[in-house]
Protein backbone atom coordinates (compact mmCIF):
# COMPACT_ATOMS: atom_id res chain seq x y z
CA UNK A 1 0.00 0.00 0.00
CA UNK A 2 1.10 3.47 -0.97
CA UNK A 3 -0.25 6.77 0.95
CA UNK A 4 0.14 10.09 -0.70
CA UNK A 5 -0.25 12.94 2.59
CA UNK A 6 -1.59 16.28 1.82
CA UNK A 7 0.52 18.05 4.26
CA UNK A 8 -1.51 19.22 7.42
CA UNK A 9 -1.16 20.20 11.11
CA UNK A 10 -2.59 17.64 13.46
CA UNK A 11 -4.91 18.92 16.20
CA UNK A 12 -6.55 16.11 18.67
CA UNK A 13 -6.00 14.06 21.26
CA UNK A 14 -4.21 10.65 20.78
CA UNK A 15 -3.57 7.34 23.26
CA UNK A 16 -0.70 5.55 22.05
CA UNK A 17 -1.11 1.83 21.81
CA UNK A 18 -0.09 -0.49 24.51
CA UNK A 19 3.64 -1.54 24.71
CA UNK A 20 4.86 -3.72 22.31
CA UNK A 21 7.99 -4.28 24.85
CA UNK A 22 5.89 -5.10 27.53
CA UNK A 23 3.68 -7.00 26.08
CA UNK A 24 6.30 -9.89 24.75
CA UNK A 25 7.25 -9.79 27.83
CA UNK A 26 4.49 -10.64 29.89
CA UNK A 27 3.34 -12.98 27.40
CA UNK A 28 6.50 -15.38 28.03
CA UNK A 29 6.32 -15.00 31.55
CA UNK A 30 3.10 -16.20 31.50
CA UNK A 31 3.76 -18.87 29.54
CA UNK A 32 7.02 -20.17 31.92
CA UNK A 33 4.69 -20.13 34.57
CA UNK A 34 3.15 -23.29 36.27
CA UNK A 35 -0.64 -21.77 35.64
CA UNK A 36 -2.96 -19.23 34.39
CA UNK A 37 -2.38 -15.62 33.65
CA UNK A 38 -4.20 -12.65 32.07
CA UNK A 39 -2.37 -10.12 30.12
CA UNK A 40 -4.53 -7.29 29.60
CA UNK A 41 -4.70 -4.30 27.51
CA UNK A 42 -3.05 -6.27 24.41
CA UNK A 43 -2.95 -4.67 20.91
CA UNK A 44 -2.36 -6.80 18.52
CA UNK A 45 1.09 -6.58 16.05
CA UNK A 46 2.58 -8.58 13.80
CA UNK A 47 5.22 -8.97 16.01
CA UNK A 48 2.80 -9.94 18.89
CA UNK A 49 1.42 -12.64 16.90
CA UNK A 50 4.64 -14.01 16.31
CA UNK A 51 5.66 -13.83 19.93
CA UNK A 52 1.95 -15.65 20.05
CA UNK A 53 2.31 -17.91 17.22
CA UNK A 54 5.44 -19.50 18.48
CA UNK A 55 4.21 -20.31 22.46
CA UNK A 56 1.47 -22.14 21.06
CA UNK A 57 3.96 -23.96 18.87
CA UNK A 58 5.90 -24.87 22.31
CA UNK A 59 2.34 -26.16 23.89
CA UNK A 60 1.41 -22.77 25.78
CA UNK A 61 -2.11 -22.43 25.06
CA UNK A 62 -3.82 -18.60 24.59
CA UNK A 63 -6.99 -18.10 24.98
CA UNK A 64 -9.10 -15.14 24.02
CA UNK A 65 -10.35 -13.25 26.73
CA UNK A 66 -12.05 -10.38 25.54
CA UNK A 67 -11.13 -7.47 23.59
CA UNK A 68 -7.75 -6.73 24.34
CA UNK A 69 -7.47 -9.71 26.35
CA UNK A 70 -5.61 -12.97 26.10
CA UNK A 71 -5.34 -16.20 28.96
CA UNK A 72 -1.95 -17.71 28.81
CA UNK A 73 -2.20 -21.54 29.91
CA UNK A 74 1.41 -21.60 30.92
CA UNK A 75 3.57 -24.92 31.22
CA UNK A 76 5.97 -24.35 33.75
CA UNK A 77 8.36 -27.16 34.51
CA UNK A 78 6.03 -28.97 31.62
CA UNK A 79 7.59 -27.32 29.10
CA UNK A 80 10.91 -29.08 29.85
CA UNK A 81 9.60 -32.31 29.23
CA UNK A 82 7.88 -31.84 25.82
CA UNK A 83 11.07 -33.10 23.28
CA UNK A 84 12.12 -31.28 20.96
CA UNK A 85 10.34 -27.82 19.46
CA UNK A 86 8.81 -27.56 16.08
CA UNK A 87 10.13 -25.05 13.26
CA UNK A 88 9.69 -21.34 14.97
CA UNK A 89 8.37 -18.96 12.87
CA UNK A 90 9.34 -15.42 14.25
CA UNK A 91 8.12 -13.12 11.37
CA UNK A 92 10.17 -10.06 11.35
CA UNK A 93 10.31 -10.20 15.16
CA UNK A 94 13.71 -9.81 16.42
CA UNK A 95 12.24 -9.44 20.01
CA UNK A 96 10.22 -13.00 19.64
CA UNK A 97 13.43 -14.80 18.26
CA UNK A 98 16.09 -13.61 20.76
CA UNK A 99 13.53 -13.89 23.93
CA UNK A 100 12.93 -17.77 22.56
CA UNK A 101 16.06 -19.59 21.39
CA UNK A 102 17.14 -19.95 25.02
CA UNK A 103 13.35 -20.65 26.08
CA UNK A 104 13.24 -23.03 23.60
CA UNK A 105 16.35 -24.77 24.70
CA UNK A 106 14.51 -25.58 27.67
CA UNK A 107 11.99 -27.58 25.65
CA UNK A 108 13.48 -30.90 24.56
CA UNK A 109 17.13 -28.77 24.08
CA UNK A 110 16.13 -28.66 20.21
CA UNK A 111 14.46 -25.64 18.54
CA UNK A 112 14.55 -24.56 14.50
CA UNK A 113 13.49 -21.00 13.47
CA UNK A 114 12.68 -18.98 10.69
CA UNK A 115 11.64 -15.86 9.95
CA UNK A 116 11.27 -13.25 6.80
CA UNK A 117 12.52 -9.99 6.08
CA UNK A 118 15.68 -9.40 7.43
CA UNK A 119 15.72 -11.28 10.37
CA UNK A 120 17.65 -14.10 9.98
CA UNK A 121 19.97 -11.50 8.67
CA UNK A 122 20.27 -9.54 11.64
CA UNK A 123 22.94 -9.88 13.88
CA UNK A 124 22.75 -13.09 16.18
CA UNK A 125 26.73 -13.89 16.83
CA UNK A 126 26.43 -13.32 20.74
CA UNK A 127 24.44 -16.19 21.44
CA UNK A 128 26.14 -18.28 18.29
CA UNK A 129 29.73 -17.53 20.17
CA UNK A 130 28.22 -18.19 23.64
CA UNK A 131 26.55 -21.14 22.70
CA UNK A 132 29.69 -23.23 21.36
CA UNK A 133 31.64 -22.53 24.02
CA UNK A 134 28.90 -23.98 26.16
CA UNK A 135 28.76 -26.77 24.09
CA UNK A 136 25.58 -25.91 22.13
CA UNK A 137 25.03 -26.87 18.65
CA UNK A 138 24.32 -24.21 16.46
CA UNK A 139 23.50 -24.32 12.45
CA UNK A 140 22.20 -21.55 10.34
CA UNK A 141 21.12 -22.48 6.86
CA UNK A 142 18.88 -21.40 4.25
CA UNK A 143 17.13 -18.92 6.77
CA UNK A 144 16.59 -21.65 9.27
CA UNK A 145 18.31 -21.19 12.65
CA UNK A 146 18.68 -25.09 14.52
CA UNK A 147 19.88 -24.94 18.03
CA UNK A 148 20.75 -28.30 20.05
CA UNK A 149 22.03 -28.44 23.37
CA UNK A 150 21.17 -28.07 27.02
CA UNK A 151 21.66 -25.00 29.30
CA UNK A 152 23.16 -25.10 32.01
CA UNK A 153 23.53 -22.34 35.04
CA UNK A 154 26.76 -20.45 35.39
CA UNK A 155 28.72 -17.77 34.17
CA UNK A 156 27.06 -16.15 30.63
CA UNK A 157 29.59 -13.32 29.26
CA UNK A 158 28.14 -11.84 25.92
CA UNK A 159 29.21 -8.44 24.46
CA UNK A 160 26.05 -5.63 25.29
CA UNK A 161 26.90 -3.81 22.76
CA UNK A 162 25.01 -5.94 20.04
CA UNK A 163 21.47 -6.15 21.58
CA UNK A 164 19.93 -6.22 24.69
CA UNK A 165 17.76 -8.51 23.91
CA UNK A 166 20.49 -11.54 24.05
CA UNK A 167 20.07 -10.34 27.81
CA UNK A 168 16.49 -10.56 27.88
CA UNK A 169 16.31 -13.78 26.24
CA UNK A 170 18.27 -15.55 29.00
CA UNK A 171 17.12 -14.08 31.91
CA UNK A 172 14.07 -15.35 31.33
CA UNK A 173 15.17 -19.16 31.15
CA UNK A 174 18.33 -18.80 33.66
CA UNK A 175 16.49 -18.84 36.70
CA UNK A 176 14.39 -22.25 35.92
CA UNK A 177 17.83 -24.29 35.57
CA UNK A 178 19.37 -26.09 38.82
CA UNK A 179 21.98 -23.96 40.04
CA UNK A 180 22.81 -20.12 40.29
CA UNK A 181 23.86 -18.06 37.21
CA UNK A 182 25.52 -14.50 36.36
CA UNK A 183 25.07 -12.95 33.47
CA UNK A 184 27.52 -10.45 32.46
CA UNK A 185 28.39 -7.82 29.39
CA UNK A 186 32.10 -7.89 28.21
CA UNK A 187 31.56 -4.13 26.67
CA UNK A 188 29.19 -1.49 27.79
CA UNK A 189 25.79 -2.79 28.20
CA UNK A 190 23.35 -0.76 25.51
CA UNK A 191 19.50 -0.20 26.17
CA UNK A 192 19.82 -1.01 29.71
CA UNK A 193 16.32 0.43 30.06
CA UNK A 194 14.81 -2.73 28.28
CA UNK A 195 16.68 -5.32 30.85
CA UNK A 196 15.35 -3.55 33.34
CA UNK A 197 11.99 -4.01 31.60
CA UNK A 198 12.54 -7.12 31.24
CA UNK A 199 13.40 -7.80 35.04
CA UNK A 200 10.54 -6.00 35.51
CA UNK A 201 8.06 -8.49 34.31
CA UNK A 202 9.76 -11.36 35.72
CA UNK A 203 9.22 -10.21 38.67
CA UNK A 204 5.39 -9.57 38.38
CA UNK A 205 6.07 -13.28 37.42
CA UNK A 206 7.71 -14.17 41.08
CA UNK A 207 10.80 -14.53 39.74
CA UNK A 208 13.92 -12.67 41.81
CA UNK A 209 17.00 -11.42 39.65
CA UNK A 210 19.36 -8.65 41.40
CA UNK A 211 22.04 -6.18 39.99
CA UNK A 212 25.52 -6.73 41.14
CA UNK A 213 29.02 -5.07 40.37
CA UNK A 214 30.00 -8.28 38.03
CA UNK A 215 26.44 -8.39 36.03
CA UNK A 216 22.87 -9.43 36.84
CA UNK A 217 23.21 -12.32 39.22
CA UNK A 218 20.52 -14.65 38.88
CA UNK A 219 19.28 -17.35 41.53
CA UNK A 220 18.19 -20.86 39.87
CA UNK A 221 15.62 -23.53 41.52
CA UNK A 222 12.51 -20.44 40.97
CA UNK A 223 9.24 -20.61 39.52
CA UNK A 224 7.07 -18.55 37.26
CA UNK A 225 4.08 -17.90 39.50
CA UNK A 226 0.72 -16.48 37.59
CA UNK A 227 -0.15 -13.37 37.64
CA UNK A 228 -2.75 -10.73 35.98
CA UNK A 229 -0.92 -7.65 34.10
CA UNK A 230 -2.34 -4.96 32.16
CA UNK A 231 0.01 -3.77 28.91
CA UNK A 232 0.94 -0.14 29.63
CA UNK A 233 1.25 2.43 26.74
CA UNK A 234 4.07 2.42 24.54
CA UNK A 235 6.69 5.49 24.76
CA UNK A 236 8.37 3.96 21.30
CA UNK A 237 5.19 4.53 19.41
CA UNK A 238 4.42 7.94 21.64
CA UNK A 239 7.62 9.61 20.18
CA UNK A 240 5.89 10.14 16.72
CA UNK A 241 2.98 12.28 17.92
CA UNK A 242 5.19 14.04 20.65
CA UNK A 243 7.52 15.03 17.53
CA UNK A 244 4.45 16.25 15.87
CA UNK A 245 3.90 18.00 19.18
CA UNK A 246 7.04 19.71 18.84
CA UNK A 247 7.45 20.48 15.38
CA UNK A 248 4.15 22.63 15.11
CA UNK A 249 1.07 20.04 15.53
CA UNK A 250 -1.77 20.83 17.94
CA UNK A 251 -1.35 16.91 19.42
CA UNK A 252 -1.81 16.03 23.50
CA UNK A 253 -0.75 12.81 24.09
CA UNK A 254 -2.77 11.46 27.09
CA UNK A 255 -2.54 7.70 28.61
CA UNK A 256 1.51 8.06 29.60
CA UNK A 257 3.03 7.05 32.91
CA UNK A 258 6.07 9.20 33.30
CA UNK A 259 7.04 7.05 35.77
CA UNK A 260 7.09 4.02 33.80
CA UNK A 261 10.53 2.21 33.35
CA UNK A 262 10.51 2.03 29.78
CA UNK A 263 13.41 3.71 28.53
CA UNK A 264 12.12 5.36 25.78
CA UNK A 265 10.38 7.71 27.39
CA UNK A 266 13.69 9.74 27.61
CA UNK A 267 11.83 11.61 24.17
CA UNK A 268 10.83 13.94 26.96
CA UNK A 269 14.01 14.85 27.80
CA UNK A 270 15.16 14.91 24.57
CA UNK A 271 12.17 17.12 23.32
CA UNK A 272 12.86 19.74 26.11
CA UNK A 273 16.37 19.90 24.90
CA UNK A 274 15.10 20.63 21.47
CA UNK A 275 13.11 23.76 22.76
CA UNK A 276 13.33 24.54 25.96
CA UNK A 277 16.86 23.58 27.67
CA UNK A 278 18.93 27.48 28.45
CA UNK A 279 21.44 28.17 26.01
CA UNK A 280 25.28 28.33 26.68
CA UNK A 281 27.16 30.36 24.29
CA UNK A 282 24.98 29.01 21.73
CA UNK A 283 24.92 25.48 23.12
CA UNK A 284 22.44 23.25 24.30
CA UNK A 285 24.35 19.96 25.76
CA UNK A 286 27.32 18.63 24.74
CA UNK A 287 29.14 18.41 21.33
CA UNK A 288 31.28 15.54 19.46
CA UNK A 289 34.44 16.71 18.57
CA UNK A 290 35.68 20.54 19.19
CA UNK A 291 32.95 22.55 20.97
CA UNK A 292 32.41 25.93 19.84
CA UNK A 293 33.18 29.04 21.65
CA UNK A 294 29.76 31.09 21.05
CA UNK A 295 26.82 31.10 18.53
CA UNK A 296 27.58 30.00 15.12
CA UNK A 297 27.98 32.94 12.71
CA UNK A 298 25.20 34.04 10.49
CA UNK A 299 23.94 36.80 8.47
CA UNK A 300 21.55 39.07 10.92
CA UNK A 301 18.35 37.54 8.79
CA UNK A 302 19.17 34.52 9.82
CA UNK A 303 17.74 33.28 13.02
CA UNK A 304 20.86 32.40 15.52
CA UNK A 305 21.77 28.32 15.29
CA UNK A 306 22.29 26.34 18.76
CA UNK A 307 23.50 22.74 18.67
CA UNK A 308 22.16 19.59 20.54
CA UNK A 309 23.93 16.56 20.97
CA UNK A 310 21.96 13.30 21.98
CA UNK A 311 23.65 10.32 22.37
CA UNK A 312 20.68 7.25 21.79
CA UNK A 313 22.67 3.99 22.46
CA UNK A 314 20.17 3.68 25.19
CA UNK A 315 17.48 4.36 23.30
CA UNK A 316 17.86 3.77 19.55
CA UNK A 317 14.44 3.15 18.61
CA UNK A 318 14.05 6.75 19.07
CA UNK A 319 15.86 7.84 16.00
CA UNK A 320 12.98 8.26 13.88
CA UNK A 321 10.84 10.52 15.36
CA UNK A 322 13.82 12.31 17.28
CA UNK A 323 15.57 12.81 12.99
CA UNK A 324 12.33 14.23 12.38
CA UNK A 325 11.35 16.41 15.17
CA UNK A 326 15.38 18.22 15.01
CA UNK A 327 15.03 18.35 10.97
CA UNK A 328 12.19 20.94 11.66
CA UNK A 329 13.40 22.69 14.33
CA UNK A 330 14.39 25.75 13.37
CA UNK A 331 17.77 26.80 13.94
CA UNK A 332 18.88 24.07 16.10
CA UNK A 333 21.91 22.08 14.59
CA UNK A 334 20.88 18.49 15.92
CA UNK A 335 23.96 16.05 16.47
CA UNK A 336 22.50 12.54 16.86
CA UNK A 337 25.58 10.15 17.99
CA UNK A 338 26.25 6.39 19.09
CA UNK A 339 23.50 4.96 16.78
CA UNK A 340 25.64 2.41 14.95
CA UNK A 341 23.31 -0.49 15.91
CA UNK A 342 20.81 1.52 13.95
CA UNK A 343 22.05 -0.05 10.85
CA UNK A 344 21.36 -3.70 11.98
CA UNK A 345 17.38 -3.06 12.47
CA UNK A 346 14.64 -4.01 10.06
CA UNK A 347 16.31 -1.39 7.22
CA UNK A 348 19.51 0.24 7.93
CA UNK A 349 18.10 2.72 9.69
CA UNK A 350 20.59 5.84 9.62
CA UNK A 351 21.11 5.15 5.95
CA UNK A 352 16.94 4.87 5.87
CA UNK A 353 16.36 7.73 8.13
CA UNK A 354 19.10 10.05 6.28
CA UNK A 355 17.68 8.98 2.72
CA UNK A 356 13.97 9.51 3.41
CA UNK A 357 14.58 12.99 5.12
CA UNK A 358 16.74 14.35 2.24
CA UNK A 359 14.46 13.87 -0.45
CA UNK A 360 11.81 15.55 1.70
CA UNK A 361 14.41 18.60 1.28
CA UNK A 362 15.99 18.21 4.90
CA UNK A 363 19.81 18.91 5.11
CA UNK A 364 21.36 15.10 6.90
CA UNK A 365 25.00 14.30 7.08
CA UNK A 366 25.25 10.60 7.74
CA UNK A 367 28.39 9.44 9.07
CA UNK A 368 28.99 5.79 10.45
CA UNK A 369 27.49 5.66 13.98
CA UNK A 370 25.74 9.18 13.88
CA UNK A 371 23.64 12.07 12.09
CA UNK A 372 23.88 15.49 11.98
CA UNK A 373 20.47 16.83 10.43
CA UNK A 374 20.30 21.04 10.13
CA UNK A 375 16.44 22.49 11.50
CA UNK A 376 14.44 24.27 9.52
CA UNK A 377 10.57 25.55 9.57
CA UNK A 378 10.04 23.68 6.61
CA UNK A 379 10.83 20.82 4.12
CA UNK A 380 9.50 21.04 0.42
CA UNK A 381 8.61 17.52 0.03
CA UNK A 382 6.58 16.67 -3.52
CA UNK A 383 8.33 13.42 -3.69
CA UNK A 384 7.83 9.95 -3.11
CA UNK A 385 10.09 8.42 -0.33
CA UNK A 386 10.75 4.58 0.56
CA UNK A 387 9.45 3.02 3.56
CA UNK A 388 12.08 0.49 3.38
CA UNK A 389 9.22 -1.83 4.31
CA UNK A 390 10.57 -0.46 8.33
CA UNK A 391 7.77 0.69 10.46
CA UNK A 392 9.81 3.58 12.16
CA UNK A 393 10.53 5.09 9.04
CA UNK A 394 6.92 5.04 7.68
CA UNK A 395 5.63 6.88 10.75
CA UNK A 396 8.56 9.03 10.28
CA UNK A 397 8.17 10.27 6.69
CA UNK A 398 4.31 10.75 8.03
CA UNK A 399 5.24 13.30 10.61
CA UNK A 400 7.76 14.88 8.72
CA UNK A 401 5.21 15.22 6.00
CA UNK A 402 2.94 17.41 7.97
CA UNK A 403 5.40 19.98 7.85
CA UNK A 404 6.16 19.67 4.05
CA UNK A 405 5.20 22.01 1.61
CA UNK A 406 3.77 19.57 -1.26
CA UNK A 407 2.34 16.62 -0.73
CA UNK A 408 3.97 13.37 0.06
CA UNK A 409 4.31 9.56 -1.22
CA UNK A 410 5.22 7.15 1.04
CA UNK A 411 5.60 3.53 -0.41
CA UNK A 412 5.12 0.36 1.44
CA UNK A 413 3.21 2.24 4.31
CA UNK A 414 1.58 -1.19 5.46
CA UNK A 415 4.46 -2.03 7.36
CA UNK A 416 3.43 0.15 10.32
CA UNK A 417 1.09 -3.57 10.74
CA UNK A 418 4.57 -4.55 12.38
CA UNK A 419 3.89 -2.71 16.08
CA UNK A 420 1.32 0.05 14.87
CA UNK A 421 -1.61 -1.42 12.83
CA UNK A 422 -3.59 1.66 13.68
CA UNK A 423 -1.55 4.50 12.81
CA UNK A 424 -2.62 5.62 9.52
CA UNK A 425 -6.00 5.43 11.19
CA UNK A 426 -5.13 7.21 13.93
CA UNK A 427 -2.97 10.23 11.78
CA UNK A 428 -6.88 10.61 9.99
CA UNK A 429 -8.16 10.72 13.47
CA UNK A 430 -5.83 13.57 14.10
CA UNK A 431 -7.05 15.37 10.69
CA UNK A 432 -4.22 13.81 8.24
CA UNK A 433 -5.37 13.90 4.89
CA UNK A 434 -4.51 10.60 3.57
CA UNK A 435 -4.76 9.13 -0.22
CA UNK A 436 -4.46 5.00 0.10
CA UNK A 437 -3.83 3.24 -3.19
Amino acid sequence: MNVTIAPTLLKGTITPPPSKSQAHRLLIAAALSGGVSTISNLARSQDIDATCRCLSALGVRLEEAGPGTVRVHGLGAALAERGPAPLLDCGESGSTLRFLIPVALLAGGQASFTGRGRLMERPLKPYEDLFREKGISWDLKDGVLTVSGRLAPGEHRLPGDVSSQFFSGLLFALPLLAGDSLLASTTRLESVGYVNMTRQAMAAFGVETRWTREGIFIPGNQTYRPADRAVEADWSQAAFWYAARGTGSDVAVTGMDEGSIQGDRVILDWGRLLRDAPLSNGVRGPIWGRARRGPVQLPPDVPRRYAVSIGVSQAPDLVPPLAAWGALTPGCDLYIKNAGRLRLKESDRLSAVTEVLSALGAEVVEEPDRLFIRGRETLPGGVTVDSHNDHRIAMMAAIAATRCERPVTVTGAECVAKSYPNFWEDYERLGGKLERR
